[in-house]
């Protein structure tokens, strides 16, 4: 079953070209049931591999355009009154559905942003008293902008903590950039992009993580991670216990891609940044705060013994 995951990767590869290694970790947090944020500048490809990654997993996809006079209506649906029914009728919003764009989510006002933090924890939204479940499986891909652009709003702790990972595209190479230059155009090829996967079969293979062995001593290294992010006075606060659930949930999904039913120290390792980073905000104090997270959670793994 984990062969149609490479076989994805594969099919995505082709449209957003030259970026191997940040379709992987998509997928692996798809595969963990996590969410994923997308950080970079505009132009660089964050829509266009969210849409060919629900494509290729044969999911619904919605994208909602985030902007600075959005309401939580928009997002999540709004009741009108019905006078043939004689009562108010629900109709949903964007957010029902499989897979949700959230494009440049930090355009929004925090009201909005939060009215995105039960869809993305429990799976399902209350609206007028009610609870209605979301379909399953069930993702946000969200795209942000760097915060020192015009027009964006800096998501707030608890907001960043429903993101499993957070990754960042960057600039193609020189022959990556030549390939889109001299090739069709990418939404071109997003209309003739076949399913590659099936959502049931996404699903079985999810539930199959468990199956996953972590060993003691695994377990060990992860909360030594853990303890270390709180006492190193490198971080504001350290890593909650969603995060340490997070990281290991994702070395589960990186052990499974890697073809092994068991989970290695390497499986933390490679998931360990686009994992944790974003949950951790930087000491001002710390004689290492001009280095971002990023920088700062390597220089964290290398102080922690296997």
């Amino acid at each position: 079953m984990f062969a149609k995951i490479h076989a994805v990767a594969r099919q995505v590869s082709q449209i957003v070209v030259g970026k191997d290694l940040q379709i992987r970790q998509s997928l692996v947090c798809l595969l963990a049931g996590g969410h994923l944020l997308i950080e970079d500048v505009p132009g660089v490809g964050k829509t266009t591999l969210a849409h060919a990654l629900a494509i290729s997993l044969g999911l619904k996809f919605s994208r909602l355009q985030f902007t600075s006079d959005l309401l939580p209506a928009d997002v999540i649906g709004i009741s009108i009154y019905d006078r043939e029914k004689n009562g108010f009728v629900f109709h949903p919003g964007p957010v029902f559905t499989q897979v949700l764009l959230a494009d440049e989510i930090n355009r929004a006002t925090p009201k909005t942003q939060s009215a995105l933090l039960e869809a993305m924890e429990e799976r399902q939204v209350t609206a007028d008293g009610i609870t209605r479940d979301l379909p399953q499986p069930y993702f946000v891909i969200a795209t942000q902008n760097p915060t020192h652009q015009i027009g964006t709003f800096q998501l707030p702790e608890s907001q960043l903590d429903r993101f499993l990972m957070c990754l960042s595209l960057g600039y193609p190479d020189a022959a990556a950039e030549r390939a889109l230059l001299m090739g069709e155009d990418r939404r071109i090829l997003l209309k003739s992009l076949p399913t590659a996967m099936q959502p049931e079969e996404l699903l079985i293979a999810q539930a199959a993580l468990k199956d996953i062995h972590v060993a003691p001593a695994l377990i060990d290294y992860v909360q030594a991670i853990a303890h270390a992010s709180r006492q190193s006075g490198l971080f504001a606060e350290g890593m909650s216990p969603r995060a340490t659930i997070a990281l290991l949930q994702a070395s589960r999904a990186w052990a499974a891609m890697e073809g092994r039913n068991h989970v290695i120290p390497e499986d933390v390792q490679a998931v360990l940044v686009p994992v944790v980073a974003h949950r951790l905000r930087p000491l001002k104090s710390a004689g290492s705060s001009a280095l971002g997270s990023r920088d700062l959670v390597l220089q964290l793994m290398k102080t922690v013994p296997v």
